[in-house]
């Protein structure tokens, strides 16, 4: 099925297949430790409480890989923002 064919328009950021810049917040501090099973990303603990986890990912597969591992740690994902590639 072609995007045109789902009912995308030419202004859809979203291309499959493509990676992109995410931010995901998760509640509780997220221990270091872990940083190399989240395949580079990078880790903020904020004062709220929260983990912040920041960077490249390849493409959809691997966003839905990190939440899988967010999912199997227990910990309740907050937000998930896409980053602007030309910011």
């Amino acid at each position: 099925v072609r995007r045109s064919e789902m009912g995308a328009s030419n202004t859809d950021p979203f291309v499959p297949g493509e990676g992109g810049r995410y931010t995901i917040r998760v509640k509780g501090h997220l221990d270091r430790r872990w940083a190399e099973w989240f395949e580079g990303l990078t880790f903020t603990h904020e004062p709220a409480g929260t983990t912040l986890l920041e960077g490249p990912l390849a493409d959809q597969p691997a966003l839905h890989g990190v939440l899988t591992k967010l999912r199997d740690l227990g910990l309740p994902i907050v937000s998930i923002q896409t980053l602007d590639s030309e910011a």
